[in-house]
C-alpha cells in the first residue's frame, strides 16, 4: 500500500527558470517567504541550481541556459505571458501574505477573495511573470 500524499514531506517539486535567478530567489523570500534551502553558484553571477523551502513544499530554480534542459524550460517571453502552469501554496492568512507579497512589488492579477470550493485565494505574478496562486483552501482537508 502506498502512503498517502498529505503523509509525505514533498511529492511535487515544480522548477523554474529565471533570466536573473539571483535576483528571482530574494524577491521569492522577502515578497512570498520562502527561505533558502540550497543556492549552487554557476558561472558569471548565475544559478546553477537553487532550492527554496515553503512549509513542507519546495521549489527549484536555475538560471536560464542553452544546455538540453535549458532548451526544454526557458523563462516567460514577457512578464505578461500566458502561462501553462502555476503553483499554489496554502498559507494561514491570505490577507497578510498578500499585503507582503504587494510591498515586496508583486503584481496582483486577482485579488483577495473567497472562493466558492471554501478558502481565501490571491494570484500575483513575479518580476519575470510567473503566476502564483496562495490560499487557504487546505485540498487535504
Amino acid at each position: 500500500m502506498t502512503t498517502p500524499a498529505k503523509d509525505t514531506a514533498a511529492t511535487v517539486v515544480p522548477s523554474l527558470r529565471y533570466r536573473d535567478a539571483p535576483a528571482a530567489i530574494e524577491w521569492l523570500c522577502e515578497a512570498f517567504g520562502f527561505e533558502k534551502r540550497l543556492v549552487v553558484p554557476g558561472e558569471d553571477g548565475t544559478i546553477a541550481h537553487a532550492q527554496l523551502a515553503f512549509g513542507n513544499g519546495m521549489i527549484m530554480l536555475g538560471s536560464a541556459s542553452d544546455d538540453a534542459f535549458g532548451r526544454l524550460q526557458r523563462p516567460l517571453d514577457t512578464p505578461d505571458s500566458p502561462v501553462s502552469m502555476s503553483a499554489y501554496a496554502i498559507v494561514d492568512d491570505v490577507d497578510a501574505h498578500h499585503a507582503r507579497a504587494v510591498g515586496a512589488g508583486a503584481r496582483v492579477v486577482m485579488p483577495p477573495e473567497d472562493q466558492d470550493y471554501g478558502g481565501r485565494l490571491y494570484a500575483c505574478r513575479d518580476p519575470e511573470g510567473n503566476l502564483w496562486n496562495f490560499g487557504s483552501y487546505d485540498p487535504w482537508e
